[in-house]
This record gives structure tokens, sequence and C-alpha cells, in this order.
């Protein structure tokens, strides 16, 4: 039934995004994780930032949970390394081939 498939409604509960922003080549990378809830972002890491914002009450007291864990936070302030610059470096040859 629809009410049971959330596909079928058009509202998704929970949707992570990871994103890599390369604006100068692998030079400077920006690394941003968004928590998404019911199509609204509540809460957002940026390497730029380097902790979590929190947005609407939840995310506000989720950020502040989370950015007082700083083995949390050092692994994500390290994933423009460990994720975006990895990945292209692994992407990178095979992309640029086509």
């Amino acid at each position: 039934p629809p009410e049971l498939c959330a596909a079928l409604t058009g509202v998704f509960p929970w949707m992570g995004k990871l994103e890599c922003h390369f604006l100068n080549g692998t030079e400077k990378v920006k690394f941003v994780q968004r928590s998404i809830y019911n199509r609204e972002q509540f809460l957002m890491f940026d390497s730029d930032v380097g902790h979590f914002v929190g947005f609407a009450p939840y995310g506000e007291r989720n950020a502040k949970r989370w950015n007082s864990d700083p083995n949390l936070l050092e692994v994500y302030q390290a994933a423009v390394d460990r994720y975006c610059r990895h990945n292209s470096e692994v992407s990178t040859p095979f992309s640029a081939e086509r």
C-alpha cells in the first residue's frame, strides 16, 4: 500500500549526501556532508567551516553533540583527503580518457 512505501508517497524519511567541490583541480577541495529529513536539511558538515552546523532545533541539538566529539570531527575534517582527493585520483585517469 502507498502509505507504507515512501517512494509512492513522494516523502523520503532520511537522506545523506556527500559532496566534493573541486575549485582548482585538487588544489582547493571542499567536502560537504548533508543530512536531510522529510526533504529538509537539518544538519551539515562543511570542511571550510570545520564543524557541524544544525538547522532547526533537532539539527542544532545533533550538531552540538557531534561537535563535542573530537574523534568524529577529526574523521570528517580528514574527509577532504580520504574521500574527495582519493576518489579523484582513482577516477580521473579513467574519466579523462573518455
